[in-house]
């Protein structure tokens, strides 16, 4: 009876296979660790450097190739643009100044500031100046200026007085009334009519300010001997006659907002737009290089996503670590980051420059912003590449675990640099040109903390009150003490410390649980095992498998 029960015992401890359950143990567990180290080497594949990864699976570094193309196309495109765009300012600057030797009376270049009248007839003079230069034009000007057009007839020029509805002032007797509500009153010239003004009666006394307003056409034809379509530019000119003050001086400024626009109808002769084509054509091949290159990135930051996640799962599995967070962003290259946002704005800004081109949108400003936010991002994108050698990686790794500390002290340091803005700006504004708004204080401020313009900040402060000019050396000397002897050299000594660390961390141990991990790896990425793991499921697979065999067992 005995032997039934010892032949199934037996067969029970061989298996159905004829193997013991210590065998499948054994090979369960030599099946993980393999796995482990599998994931060690993927690990370590992820953050080798373009050469190493050449060596361990024989991939060419397509996106530092394409990096390198593309820093080169995409400064080419912006020095481009830029000299188109410099053709554009200096026409609108050179028009400013046009106009204001037009239409000024006794203009003087660089006399801006100090333009003004003070007798009520150079003010009726002025006007009438304005006036007579606006009628004829034609006659005087040496550009293509003209008329704006509506329809057969000219715009007129507006005349605005904005002054308070009603008031006496007597200041002789310290007496006034008045009526804060302001009114407008605007007459309109036309170029081939001028009216006398006798019959418009400024009130000097109630007045807030006279402001003349006209629109003026110009094209600028400069762009042709570069081979672009001229643009055809609307001026808006705006003349101010400030009194807000009231104080028996008239400040005078010529201002314009420009309009740019497409030419209605145009032929030029003697040149081809075959530079236009190929200029459209060249933006065109940086907008896929982008889009390629943006692509790239992402598949990698998915990758490094995906890598993170197989890592916390060994890490729960083995132990129940929780991951740290620092560890979990090392898997998300910031660097890819970047490119992809660099990318995407020099994307929207090549087509922005196409559409410029092309004369479809005259969006200069927006299309500046993209493109040149786009090519510094570039550019700082290849201190990434420069980090995979030692003496210059130690820069980045200095940068990245200072900025905390770097931020946190910025914050601090604001908070005084601020007080010290907000007191300056109530005490010293009265009596110093450089403290008469905050962001003029904030600017003297930081040029201080730089050494510049010290000794005429001390020496502009007006004596008229001693308390005034005593409380000024106070707060200067403690402001410059306190930023240049204190502040900045706690700010230096933060940078040299984290300097100092992690020079004394290279080429130690790793600190790093992740470092740790991926220490364990010894093989070199021209060993070759690296070509076996390209196709070999990892981790996350055998993780995944042994939960549905798990699963089919309690089913």
């Amino acid at each position: 009876m005995e032997e039934p029960s010892d032949l199934y015992d037996m067969h029970d401890i061989n298996g159905i296979n004829g193997s013991p359950p210590w065998a499948d143990h054994q090979h369960q567990c030599l099946e993980e660790q393999d796995n482990v180290e599998c994931l060690r080497r993927k690990i370590k594949y992820y953050f080798m450097n373009p050469c190493e990864k050449y060596h361990a699976r024989g991939r060419k570094p397509w996106k530092l190739i394409l990096q390198i193309i593309k820093i080169a196309i995409i400064t080419v495109q912006l020095v481009s643009f830029g000299l188109s765009n410099q053709m554009l300012i200096t026409f609108k600057e050179e028009n400013l100044m046009t106009f204001k030797h037009l239409f000024l009376k006794d203009y003087v270049d660089g006399g801006m500031d100090t333009y003004a009248v003070y007798r009520q007839a150079d003010v009726y003079d002025h006007i009438d100046y304005i006036i007579e230069q606006y009628g004829h034009l034609h006659n005087i000007t040496v550009g293509n200026h003209e008329y704006e057009k509506n329809g057969t007839l000219y715009n007129p020029l507006s005349v605005c007085q904005e002054c308070y509805r009603n008031g006496t002032i007597y200041a002789g007797n310290e007496t006034f009334e008045i009526d804060a509500q302001v009114k407008t009153d605007c007459f309109d010239v036309y170029p081939m009519y001028h009216p006398s003004l006798p019959h418009f009666e400024l009130h000097f006394k109630r007045m807030i300010s006279v402001k003349i307003t006209f629109v003026l056409k110009a094209i600028n034809l400069q762009t042709v001997r570069h081979r672009e379509l001229p643009d055809c530019y609307d001026f808006t000119v705006i003349i101010t006659f400030n009194n807000q003050v009231h104080s028996g001086r008239i400040k005078v400024d010529l201002e314009t907002d420009v309009d740019i626009n497409e030419c209605r109808d145009w032929k030029i002769t003697g040149a081809s737009a075959t530079n236009v084509y190929l200029t459209v054509l060249f933006d065109c091949l940086i907008i896929i290089m982008c889009i390629t290159s943006c692509a790239l990135c992402t598949r990698s930051v998915i990758n490094g996503i995906q890598l993170q996640f197989e890592y916390t799962l060994y890490c729960k599995n083995h132990g129940g670590n929780q991951v740290p967070c620092s560890d979990k962003l090392e898997f998300l290259n910031s660097w890819y980051i970047l490119i992809i946002v660099s990318d995407t704005l020099t994307v929207i800004g090549s087509i922005l420059k196409i559409e410029i081109q092309t004369k479809v949108l005259t969006s200069y400003d927006v299309c500046s912003i993209l493109l040149g936010t786009g090519t510094m991002f570039v550019w700082i994108g290849v201190i990434r590449y420069m980090g995979y050698f030692k003496k210059y990686n130690i820069l980045i790794l200095t940068m990245r675990a200072s900025f905390p500390n770097v931020i946190r002290f910025i914050c601090c340091a604001g908070i005084i640099y601020l007080s010290y803005c907000f007191c300056g700006w109530i005490v010293l504004g009265p009596y110093h040109e450089k403290f008469r708004t905050l962001n003029m204080v904030s600017e003297c401020l930081f040029s201080l903390i730089n050494g510049d313009d010290m000794y005429l900040t001390f020496k502009k402060v007006k004596q008229k009150s001693s308390l005034v000019w005593l409380f000024s050396r106070v707060y200067l000397y403690s402001f410059l003490s306190l930023f240049i002897y204190m502040i900045l050299n706690l700010f230096i000594t933060i940078i040299t410390d984290t300097y100092d660390a992690i020079k004394e961390q290279q080429g130690g141990d790793p600190t790093s649980e992740l470092q740790k991990f991926m220490s364990g790896c010894k093989d070199l990425p021209n060993s070759g095992v690296y070509r076996l793991d390209e196709n070999k499921c990892c981790f996350l697979d055998c993780c995944i498998s042994r939960c549905r065999k798990h699963q089919e067992a309690t089913g």
